[in-house]
């Protein structure tokens, strides 16, 4: 039961009658007996909120940053009136912008409320208690229960770096062949023979139509399609590390989310693991536009684990998932220990079957401290910055040299810069 603010109102009426007119005990006790019976006859007249109906509209899902509009909707099966507040609660990431609404309901109505919810973090976001307040019909007090109605709206990573897919489309384009520019190199398959230009590589000459013809022959060639992308987003300790107001894991995200969509549209086939000492997300078969949506819900719920990666077993799990040769995309951190420990002892068994390539998010701050000049707090916050960055080139130095290509960027630099290297090995056909 809940009383209302005219219930004070008439406490105040009621000292004034007491004061004037029935100045003792017996006239207070008149007072508070006549109120307390009004809140009573109140409390019986007010429609009855246990027994209400609800039900939830369809789980919706949207992008991070995108409003979602979440239904309810709730049905009075009761003889009496329901009039009140209903208050849809919902944690607070996933940013309710009204909570509360009016509702009258008579018996046997329907009603349905739509909350305005805008995430403020990733994942699923379960809906609270859903809390009715019905008035009676003097307005004094009120029924008031809570209900626990499941649902939940599904935030999905923002895709920030879909900015950059027209150019990658455009590129992949010329490399297919369908503007002037052809692409030629080892690997690829073959689309036609024209003349000789300086700057052609010598291997394209095709000796015997050049024997045939008055000019040197070379071939040109257009990227195979249908080749295996697997993309490996390492979950561990590493990726919990924060750059700007996110966690590297995210950055990783936004990277495997544009390549994904440029290696799709390119013809090849692309599956997604997570992985850090178990599997925590996959995605196997999903082709055209399936692809991105279910890497978006597979994506959502994911959140770094405070581990360190278990590099045998993810080495595992890729030899499991890719029997035939691939361009395996790890998205994974540079640091140190954690290569020179985890990922460099499993390097020979995956590049004995694949090819390799280590995608990494670089922190903004370090590159900022590394220029700071201004103070000698600076000049030594620089230096310690600048061996950072030195330890980081040297293990992609020594990935290099092991066979593994490696991205190593700033967080908005990363996805444009890990899909330009992935064109480039189709267009050489370097997987």
């Amino acid at each position: 039961m809940a009383i209302t603010a005219r219930v004070g109102v008439l406490a105040l009426l009621g000292v004034l009658v007491v004061a004037f007119a029935l100045p003792s005990w017996t006239g207070v006790l008149t007072v508070l007996t006549a109120l307390v019976l009004l809140v009573m006859l109140d409390v019986v007249l007010a429609g009855g909120v246990r027994g209400l109906v609800f039900q939830r509209g369809k789980g919706v899902a949207a992008r991070l940053g995108e409003p979602i509009e979440a239904t309810l909707t709730v049905t009075n099966p009761g003889r009496r009136p329901v009039r009140g507040v209903l208050r849809d609660a919902w944690p607070p990431s996933a940013g309710a912008e009204n909570e509360r609404h009016p509702i009258r309901l008579g018996p046997g109505q329907r009603h349905t409320v739509v909350t305005r919810l805008r995430p403020v973090r990733r994942g699923e976001r379960q809906a609270a208690r859903i809390t009715v307040r019905s008035v009676g019909p003097l307005g004094l007090a009120a029924r008031q229960a809570s209900h626990r109605v499941p649902g939940a709206v599904r935030v999905l990573p923002p895709f920030h770096s879909r900015k950059h897919l027209p150019a990658r489309l455009d590129r992949l384009r010329r490399l297919d062949g369908r503007q002037a520019a052809l692409v030629r190199g080892e690997g690829t398959e073959f689309d036609s023979l024209r003349e000789y230009v300086i700057g052609d590589d010598v291997r394209s000459i095709d000796w015997r139509a050049t024997a045939r013809a008055r000019d040197v022959m070379v071939r040109t060639w257009r990227p195979e399609r249908d080749r295996h992308l697997l993309l490996v987003l390492d979950t561990g300790r590493t990726s919990a590390g924060r750059v700007g107001d996110a966690p590297r894991l995210d950055a990783a995200m936004e990277a495997a989310l544009l390549l994904a969509a440029v290696a799709a549209r390119a013809g090849d086939r692309v599956d997604l693991i997570a992985y850090d000492r178990r599997l925590r997300a996959k995605v196997s078969g999903a082709t055209g536009a399936e692809l991105l949506p279910a890497l978006s819900t597979a994506l959502a719920p994911l959140e770094p684990s405070l581990v360190e990666t278990d590099a045998r077993g993810l080495a595992g799990e890729v030899l499991r998932r890719a029997r035939q040769r691939s361009l395996v995309v790890l998205l994974t951190g540079l640091e140190a220990p954690a290569v020179e420990e985890g990922l460099l002892p499993v390097l020979p068994g995956l590049l004995a079957r694949h090819r390799l390539l280590v995608g990494a998010v670089a922190d903004p701050a370090v590159a900022e401290m590394a220029r700071g000049r201004g103070s000698a707090e600076a000049v030594y916050g620089a230096a310690a910055a600048e061996r950072s960055l030195a330890e980081r080139r040297q293990v992609a130095a020594v990935l290099a040299r092991r066979g593994v290509d490696v991205v190593d960027a700033l967080p908005e630099e990363l996805p444009p810069a890990l899909t330009d290297r992935y064109l480039t090995l189709k267009a050489t056909g370097g997987f």
